[in-house]
């Protein structure tokens, strides 16, 4: 079975009907590299329309098909999501993201949900930095004469 068969079934395990159209999305999400945006999906359905690409896309990201990840600059990027709950190490440089499963925030959500009077659903977390590989190309070289 394809991946395009297998979120096809998952969604409409969920009762989401997949026309014509939203099949050609979920091909043009699994074409994409590893990271894209909205426009690339747009670029690559221009047959469809934009809002069911929106709306793909938005199913998509709800059923942790897809992830959504917020570069530093607040443009958003998307890939297939292959774990379940996870955050991200964004590289401020290159923008490279790399996953990280470990966050330990439930005492924080009791927290803020205490304090906020909120019924909290979730949360997600991406943290800015530089890669090692942009540190590295950054570091002075030392010249050695001999």
């Amino acid at each position: 079975m394809s991946d395009v068969d297998l979120i096809t079934e998952r969604l409409e395990l969920r009762g989401h009907r997949v026309t014509p159209s939203r099949r050609r999305v979920l091909q043009a999400v699994l074409a994409q590299p590893a990271h894209f945006t909205v426009e690339d999906v747009l670029r690559a359905t221009r047959r469809v329309g934009r809002a069911t690409d929106f709306r793909t896309i938005k199913i998509l990201i709800d059923l942790d098909i897809l992830c959504r990840i917020a570069l530093e600059d607040g443009a958003l990027q998307y890939r297939v999501s292959t774990r379940g709950h996870h955050h991200h190490l964004v590289c401020v440089e290159c923008r490279r993201v790399e996953d990280f499963t470990m966050c330990d925030v439930a005492p924080l959500v009791r927290q803020l949900a205490a304090a906020t009077e909120y019924e909290i659903e979730g949360h997600r977390l991406e943290v800015y930095g530089r890669c090692h590989e942009c540190r590295e190309r950054a570091r002075p070289r030392i010249a050695l004469t001999g």
